[in-house]
């Protein structure tokens, strides 16, 4: 019995050395096996790949566009529609180009529309020191340059009025004519001292603006509209509004208004009374000048429909 169980005993080591070779061969063989390859992102690639075709899908209406102005601040500028020729709409001190709103929608039917936010105003960047009209006036110029020198028609409000001016006499013959929008009222009359009214916004920028822009109105504006405006306008930086007025009060207007060759119309309000034409005509025999009675300064936005008119009927004067 021992030798059977000895046999038995012997036979079963025999067998477990084998299984333990044959695991051991399997796993030599597992481990000198050649991977299955995995395709690397070249691989992916055709070899010659043709480059992703640029985009020809019109930008549409209204989305931000961006430029840099002579001195690399950031202009935002929107434009709508299409047509010539090319309406540039220049918004006024301590506001930005929202303020042409209801324009917008029905001059874009006929005509290409550009609205500019100036430097320090709106979306546009501030890092400037020189807010005059003339550095304005580079923020309009570059906007119409990055649409391929167009020809354009320069409107005004405000303030605007004497940027667009000093615009015209950068675009030169681009420029078909100068719309001003209750503005260069004072054209060719001794200027007024502004000390006062610099120094109260000096002290309190927010309260002094909106009292003047209460002085804007007529008593039976919509009051809605008057207080969205001067909450707004009041709201500016004050160091880009103060340099601005300073600047304004220093320009030469009647010097720049000269030296614009192209027809100047005003269509102004009568607050305060009635625009001068026959002074103004004495400074540039070019100006016409087109009065919408009852309105305040903001009579774009008071009465959309009469200014509308007034505007597009100037439009058609300009552009048989």
């Amino acid at each position: 019995m021992l030798d059977a169980l000895l046999r038995r005993g012997t036979s079963q080591l025999r067998v477990a050395a084998a299984l333990a070779a044959l695991s051991l061969t399997l796993t030599i063989a597992a481990c000198t096996k050649s991977p299955v390859p995995v395709a690397s992102v070249a691989d992916a690639t055709p070899a010659a790949s043709a480059p992703t075709p640029v985009s020809t899908k019109p930008i549409a209406d209204g989305v931000p566009r961006i430029v840099d102005s002579s001195d690399g601040v950031h202009i935002e500028y929107h434009v709508y529609g299409k047509g010539a020729p090319v309406l540039v709409l220049v918004h006024g001190w301590s506001s930005d180009s929202n303020y042409w709103n209801a324009q917008v929608r029905e001059l874009k039917a006929q005509y290409t529309v550009v609205t500019v936010d100036l430097a320090g105003h709106g979306a546009s960047g501030r890092n400037r020191t020189d807010w005059t009209m003339e550095r304005f006036a580079d923020d309009v110029v570059a906007a119409v340059q990055a649409l391929h020198d167009p020809k354009v028609i320069l409107i005004g409000h405000s303030m605007g009025g004497p940027v667009v001016i000093e615009a015209a006499r950068k675009l030169q013959e681009q420029t078909i004519a100068v719309i001003g929008v209750d503005t260069l009222k004072s054209l060719g009359s001794p200027r007024q001292a502004s000390s006062a009214q610099l120094a109260a916004m000096e002290k309190n920028f927010i309260g002094a603006t909106r009292d003047m822009v209460d002085k804007m109105f007529t008593a039976h504006a919509d009051p809605v509209l008057k207080r969205r405006i001067m909450d707004d306008m009041s709201m500016g930086p004050p160091e880009v509004g103060i340099a601005a007025i300073r600047a304004m009060a220093t320009m030469d207007v009647a010097a720049a208004v000269q030296a614009v060759s192209v027809p100047i119309v005003l269509i102004n309000s009568d607050l305060g009374g009635a625009t001068d034409t026959a002074r103004l005509k004495k400074v540039a025999p070019n100006i016409r000048v087109v009065t919408l009675k009852g309105l305040g300064h903001f009579l774009m936005m008071e009465d959309p429909k009469t200014f509308n008119a007034t505007l597009q009927s100037e439009l058609k004067r300009l552009t048989p």
